[in-house]
C-alpha cells in the first residue's frame, strides 16, 4: 500500500486534496516542472493542477522536443505567453484583454523549480525562446517561508499563478483558494519540524 496520495502526490499524512477548491479559469495554465521538484514535499505545481481544470503538467528540463507542448504551441488559435522575467518582458499588468484575440485560448507558462533550474530549462528549451515573456510586476515578497529564494519577489509556484491569473482575469478573491491550500500546506510543514528549527533557520 503506498504512502502517497494517489492524486496529490503527497504523502498522506500530509495530503493537500480536503484543502482544494475546484475554480473556473479562463486563462490557461502549462507548467513545466523539473524533475527535482516531482517529489518534492513542499512543491507547490500540484496545487494549481488539482484546482484548475484547464492546467496542465509536464516533467523535463528541454522540452524542445516535447510533442504534446510543440502541438500547443503551434496551436493557431492560442496565444501563448511565458512567465519569465528579464528585459522585455510584459509586465502582467499590461497583458489585458485587449492584448488577446477574443476568439483564442489566452495560455500562460510556468517554470517549476528553483531560479537556476528554471534558468537551465528555458537555456535548454528553444521552442520557449520564441514566446513572448511575462514579469510578474504585481509580485511582492512570497509566502514560501521554508524555502529560501535569491530573489526579494522570489515566489512560488502557485504564487506565481495566482498573481498572473488575478491580474489577467481582474478578480484576485476568485483565486484565493489556491494561497489558503499553500498556506495550509506551509503551515503543517512547519509543524513538522523539531523545536527551534524554523526559527533559527528561516526567520
Amino acid at each position: 500500500m503506498s504512502r502517497y496520495c494517489e492524486q496529490c502526490g503527497k504523502a498522506k499524512k500530509a495530503c493537500i486534496c480536503s484543502w482544494i477548491e475546484v475554480i473556473d479559469a479562463k486563462t490557461e495554465l502549462l507548467i513545466l516542472q523539473h524533475p527535482s521538484e516531482v517529489k518534492r514535499a513542499i512543491g507547490t505545481a500540484r496545487i494549481l493542477t488539482l484546482s484548475l481544470p484547464n492546467a496542465k503538467l509536464f516533467v523535463g528540463e528541454d522540452f524542445s522536443e516535447h510533442y504534446e507542448l510543440n502541438v500547443l504551441l503551434n496551436d493557431p488559435m492560442r496565444d501563448v505567453y511565458l512567465i519569465y522575467p528579464g528585459e522585455g518582458a510584459i509586465p502582467v499588468s499590461e497583458l489585458t484583454d485587449s492584448v488577446v484575440t477574443k476568439e483564442k485560448i489566452r495560455t500562460l507558462i510556468l517554470l517549476d523549480g528553483t531560479w537556476k533550474k528554471a534558468y537551465k530549462m528555458w537555456q535548454l528549451s528553444g521552442n520557449l525562446h520564441q514566446l513572448p515573456t511575462v514579469s510578474l510586476d504585481n509580485a511582492e515578497q512570497g509566502n514560501y517561508r521554508i524555502r529560501k529564494s535569491p530573489k526579494e519577489q522570489g515566489v512560488s509556484t502557485v504564487e506565481a499563478g495566482y498573481l498572473a491569473l488575478s491580474a489577467l482575469e481582474g478578480d484576485s478573491n476568485k483565486f484565493e483558494p489556491l494561497l489558503n491550500v499553500f498556506s495550509r500546506m506551509i503551515e503543517y510543514q512547519i509543524r513538522q519540524m523539531p523545536e527551534g528549527v524554523f526559527e533559527r533557520n528561516y526567520k
